[in-house]
């Protein structure tokens, strides 16, 4: 008897400890810290070869930075992977996330919508002026790379177009976070008489799903939600998402969007200090935020990289599911950007057709929307404004 107990003892001791082990593995891989991406040089076309050999798993390929996303067991796979011939580098798959921060959410029933109102961010960008021209930006296509979009919200559904979820292509693009739904509001919430308006109220919305539920997610998903953009012909790509890092392989992905001939808006950030990436990228659009005074937000983050300004703080928009919600953050200044890049993209590009190709480049949009916008803080650029506050309706003429 003395035994069956000892024995027991030990086997629960023993399936303990290799939980602990499974458990322990499991939070490193969700971490992020095995997760990494793997760039190949040119013509290496066996990929799976090389990273089995070294006890790695691949999750999937990245085409678009001739890349392969892979967990490695721990430092010395990693070190094997670097010294590996076909190997150009090895990139940390880190994790990015949004940028919002406090809200107030309602209208969370499906009883009855609430009237339309026009947003303070909406009219301050004087984006209702350029619609009675007749541009409301039909039919320019916007990429939101994000949380998703509601795939039922009444006040956004007409304008969805189309997705893609880049975490598992198997499930829906759908927005089970809300913040996704939040900015394509600010971007393109329809003229119905209900809820709200968007900066342009024809935009054709497309909804990359690359982060999940809690609003964070890997920036190898962001990258291949790049990836989809580019070969779907997205115009502008809406990033109110970020890291600290600076990973090469987020910066190569960029440079392939913006010579696609996407422009590329994205958050600066709600720390208070650097500008975050992909905002910090020169190829990039990046955006701070300012309250209804016109003043920058304290959180808001700024430098030299800071190209524009734009409305983030109390910030009412569509939500999740057929809800809306008031957010803060440099999320919901990116968007603002974006909806007046779109109404430019409307517009003939007339003397801002530097290359003489007789359209819109990405920067000649950017210099457009920063010749226009209104100067705030020292006069001319400033680290904490850029350019100024973007004009819409100053943008379009």
């Amino acid at each position: 008897m003395k035994k069956l107990v000892l024995w027991i003892i030990t086997f629960i001791f023993l399936f303990n400890s290799a939980m602990l082990a499974v458990n322990a593995s499991s939070e490193k891989t969700n971490s992020g810290s095995n997760r990494k991406i793997v760039v190949w040089k040119q013509n290496i076309k066996d990929f799976n070869k090389d990273i089995t050999i070294i006890g790695g798993q691949k999750i999937k390929d990245l085409p678009l930075i001739n890349a392969t996303v892979v967990v490695l067991q721990d430092k010395k796979n990693e070190l094997l992977l670097k010294n590996n011939p076909n190997v150009l580098r090895v990139d940390d798959d880190v994790i990015v996330e949004v940028f919002s921060k406090e809200s107030s959410v309602n209208g969370r029933g499906t009883v009855s919508q609430p009237s339309e109102v026009l947003p303070w961010g909406v009219d301050r960008i004087d984006a209702e002026k350029v619609w009675p021209l007749g541009n409301t930006a039909n039919p320019i296509k916007i990429g939101v790379i994000d949380t998703g979009i509601s795939n039922k919200h009444p006040d956004l559904l007409s304008n969805v177009k189309g997705g893609v979820n880049t975490i598992n292509f198997k499930k829906s693009w759908n927005d089970d976070n809300g913040h996704g739904s939040h900015v394509a509001g600010i971007i393109a919430a329809l003229d119905n008489d209900i809820g709200v308006i968007g900066v342009g109220p024809q935009i054709d919305l497309y909804a990359i799903k690359a982060l999940g539920v809690s609003g964070s997610g890997y920036l190898s998903d962001v990258i291949e939600g790049i990836e989809w953009a580019i070969t779907n012909g997205m115009q502008v790509i809406n990033m109110s998402l970020g890291t600290n890092s600076d990973i090469q392989s987020f910066h190569d992905a960029i440079i392939s969007a913006k010579n696609a001939g996407i422009v590329i808006v994205a958050a600066a950030g709600n720390s208070g200090g650097a500008v975050s990436f992909p905002a910090a990228y020169p190829e990039v659009i990046a955006v701070s935020a300012t309250d209804e005074n016109n003043i920058i937000a304290s959180w808001s983050n700024r430098g030299p990289e800071i190209d524009l300004a734009a409305p983030g703080v109390n910030i009412y928009s569509t939500y999740k599911g057929t809800s809306y919600a008031t957010l803060s953050g440099t999320s919901m200044a990116a968007p603002h950007v974006a909806g007046a890049a779109a109404l430019v993209l409307n517009t003939p590009v007339g003397t801002y057709d530097v290359n003489g190709n007789n359209r819109w480049d990405p920067d000649e949009v950017q210099k457009k929307l920063q010749d226009t916008a209104t100067d705030l803080g020292d006069s001319g650029f400033d680290n904490l404004y850029g350019w100024g506050l973007v004009n819409a309706f100053s943008a379009v003429q």
